[in-house]
């Protein structure tokens, strides 16, 4: 589970890393389809905003991948120390 929450993560941080710089600077003409942020027609207007709530989404599910593998292996430790 905590692979799917990575991966998932490193997704949201590209779209919206992707989806800030060709917004802003216009590179990669050839991802415009790639990219969330200019596939879905409510979102025109809002590409930026859009983008940086992908990004730090993304973060997100990656601190909490990370916690979640902290906390699996302190308990099995712990479990293991106690007995």
């Amino acid at each position: 589970m905590k692979a799917v929450v990575e991966v998932f993560g490193w997704l949201l941080i590209l779209q919206g890393v992707g989806g800030l710089l060709n917004t802003l600077f216009g590179w990669w003409g050839w991802a415009h389809g790639l990219l969330v942020v200019n596939v879905l027609p409510f979102l025109d207007g809002y590409e930026v905003f859009a983008a940086v709530v992908l990004g730090v989404l993304g973060f997100a599910l990656l601190s909490v991948a990370g916690a979640a593998g902290r906390t699996a292996g302190g308990a099995a430790g712990g479990a293991e120390e106690g007995r």
